[in-house]
């Protein structure tokens, strides 16, 4: 394992940003933080530092604890193909994909891999440290051990348990039960077994400050666009319209966003000719802890050829290079805020940052009806629901509204942008995440 290394950010800033009241209530919840956790290591354990909305978050949130004077460290699992593979396959069964069968071979490589993680080894009496994800579940009993406490944060769940999910949270039941506290984003994403009473609801939450949510100008915009971002072979966009419109979104390569619908519902709205579809992703290289992304990569390539040609030449697989977490955040600041409308086409989400970026932005967003999403979108309030997921034609005709109703989409997007504003923003959550820790202290001193 190795340590992640956090900047801190400055509690003022973001308060400059809030109301007066939300920034009084922040600025309160940050100086309790720093006086009833002094002297304690706040750790979190996850099993990447870059690529993906969890790791981003960190990086922010952290950082605001970190002003706030709370002793604060951040580990990141050493983990082989193999461990990736099964908590791959974790993550799909729990959203209810796959079969969700494992075996006694899996547990044993997993818990291998959490025998070469030693975290307990670090941890202090009195430490709390807080979990995130299946890739981490096996070292809440050692962890324990060493007299911490742990709180394990599942980012991910589904809104009814299905046999495949099933199995899966039985695969996690015997590392995580022991745990002090359980975090979830929504209520419908605990499994039934879990101690009610251990139960903490903390949505995730962005931060305006970062590299990915700033306020970019459109000049900036244009520059990053026209010289970093490629098309899988590190070539720039060069055909993307200076005066069009972009369809966006913004996502892993992952089979659970359904990219390939993405492209079909925009052959259905039958768009005008200014106006391209971009789906961005990472490079699949720079993701180390998902296994597939290569293979949904490739899938979407063949997708997209065989689309038929006044189409295809407007639909862009945009590959964001990870070897700069920075650089790759501010390629998605761009070209969110480049967009016309941004697309969530998700088959199953935990929450849905994405939404929550192109919301913050301002920008008209079209998304299905699940998981958090449905927490952060009023449908025909704050952006436009599509209630099944899956289907085209409904995704199809959701576009073409707002393509053809200028008014209808800036109404959208400034109702989305307060909306984010109000309840999920950093402050929210730091301040959630503080009672957390706070609440934890008790059994620490039992």
């Amino acid at each position: 394992m190795h340590e992640v290394e956090l900047t801190r950010r400055p509690i003022g800033a973001l308060s400059n940003l809030l109301p007066p009241e939300q920034a009084a209530r922040f600025e309160a919840a940050a100086t309790r933080a720093g006086r009833e956790l002094s002297g304690r290591t706040i750790w979190h354990v996850s099993s990447t530092a870059a690529g993906g909305g969890v790791a981003e978050m960190l990086h922010n949130l952290l950082g605001y604890f970190l002003d706030a004077g709370v002793g604060t460290r951040w580990l990141v699992l050493d983990a082989d193909e193999q461990f990736f593979a099964i908590t791959k396959h974790l993550h799909n069964a729990i959203h209810g994909l796959g079969h969700g069968d494992f075996t006694k071979k899996d547990h044993k490589h997993y818990e291998k891999v959490m025998g070469r993680n030693p975290v307990q080894d670090l941890v202090a009496a009195g430490d709390i440290v807080m979990l995130h994800d299946p890739q981490t579940a096996g070292l809440t009993e050692p962890v324990r051990a060493k007299g911490a406490s742990v709180a394990w944060r599942s980012h991910i769940g589904r809104d009814y348990q299905t046999d495949a999910s099933g199995h899966a949270w039985g695969f996690l039941r015997r590392y995580i039960e022991p745990a002090d506290a359980f975090v979830f984003t929504r209520r419908e994403y605990v499994p039934g077994w879990m101690d009610s009473e251990k139960v903490r609801l903390i949505p995730p939450s962005i931060d305006p400050l970062s590299a990915k949510n700033r306020e970019l100008s459109v000049a900036e915009c244009r520059d990053i666009l026209g010289t970093v971002l490629s098309t899988g072979g590190g070539a720039p966009i060069a055909d993307l319209p200076v005066d069009g419109r972009l369809v966006v979104q913004v996502s892993r390569w992952d089979r659970l966003k359904d990219m390939p619908g993405v492209m079909e519902g925009f052959r259905r709205a039958e768009p005008p000719l200014d106006v391209h579809l971009v789906l961005a992703g990472p490079a699949v290289a720079g993701v180390t802890d998902d296994p597939e992304g290569a293979g949904v990569f490739a899938e979407c390539q063949a997708v997209r050829t065989a689309l038929p040609a006044d189409i295809r030449d407007r639909v862009h697989l945009a590959s964001i290079p990870m070897d700069d977490i920075d650089r790759n955040a501010l390629i998605v600041n761009a070209l969110q805020r480049e967009a016309a409308i941004i697309v969530q086409n998700s088959l199953a989400e935990g929450f849905g940052l994405t939404v929550t970026e192109a919301m913050w932005k301002a920008r008209p967003v079209v998304a299905t009806a699940v998981g958090g999403i449905k927490d952060q979108i009023t449908s025909e309030r704050t952006g436009v629901l599509v209630q099944h997921p899956g289907n085209r034609d409904e995704l199809a005709g959701a576009l073409r509204r707002l393509l053809y109703n200028d008014i209808l989409a800036a109404s959208l997007g400034q109702a989305a942008h307060d909306r984010v504003r109000d309840y999920y923003l950093d402050d929210r959550q730091l301040t959630q995440t503080a009672a957390l820790f706070e609440s934890l202290m008790p059994a620490l001193a039992c």
